[in-house]
């Protein structure tokens, strides 16, 4: 069986990209499975706490136990995981290099101000751009083959971002991940209510639109971001812009 981690920021179309794989008939894809341990061993005060707590298995290694060993998905061949970087608090990274791994990026320029939004003064570990800088290093100096995207590059021309993120995950791409029903889906997590109702009211990935101007007060915390998403940057894909 073919699986898969998605490894994302907050705010990064990390959601539309789970609905694009979940349009394929071969793949079984699952929303945040770590996002419990994470508002247990954290304690972060997010939207909706209690409720997905109670909704959802807190053990984080349970949890990336039993996903391991999956091996059957009544005839799915692919298991994807979306998955937010910071979610990787006080748990092994053991299990890591037993996925195809991809980090998904996007420019604190314009991820700040819309993760403001749900969590006031956001921090770096908000973003999860370090580790996930430091997660790249070490499964590539273990020859895991991680792929980066990023989601500007994604936006601006998915068919081909997707295609290419397939050949290196080694899957047939399908015209069918370009697009998918305006509707809550079932795969959403509990948590869909606070953080996806744009998403609910979209067909496909939406055009890019840079955001306007940057908010003073989270100067301080760009400056610390900026560095890891330019590392991670320059080692993403890039998408040929001829559709723009």
């Amino acid at each position: 069986m073919n699986k898969i981690c998605l490894w994302s920021g907050p705010r990064n179309v990390s959601t539309a990209l789970m609905y694009s794989f979940a349009q394929r008939d071969d793949t079984k894809v699952v929303d945040e499975p770590l996002y419990g341990h994470y508002l247990l061993v954290t304690g972060v005060k997010h939207p909706g706490r209690k409720e997905i707590m109670d909704e959802v298995n807190c053990d984080g290694k349970l949890v990336m136990d039993d996903l391991l060993k999956i091996n059957d998905l009544k005839g799915k061949k692919v298991l994807f995981l979306k998955q937010m970087t910071k979610h990787l608090v006080e748990i092994d990274h053991d299990f890591l290099p037993r996925f195809k791994n991809i980090f998904l990026i996007r420019n604190p320029k314009d991820m700040l101000s819309s993760l403001a939004v749900n969590i006031p003064k956001p921090n770096l570990a908000d973003t999860g751009l370090d580790l996930q800088w430091k997660l790249y290093k070490n499964l590539k100096r273990l020859g895991n083959k991680p792929i980066v995207i990023d989601s500007r590059e994604l936006l601006m021309n998915p068919e081909d971002i997707l295609k290419k993120l397939c050949r290196h995950l080694k899957l047939e791409f399908f015209n069918t991940m370009l697009s998918w029903p305006a509707e809550p889906r079932k795969e959403d997590g509990i948590w869909a209510k606070y953080w996806y109702q744009s998403l609910h009211r979209s067909t496909g990935f939406q055009p890019y639109q840079p955001k306007p101007d940057f908010p003073i007060e989270l100067r301080q915390v760009l400056s610390e971001c900026m560095p890891y998403y330019e590392k991670l940057f320059s080692k993403s894909i890039r998408a040929s812009h001829e559709k723009i």
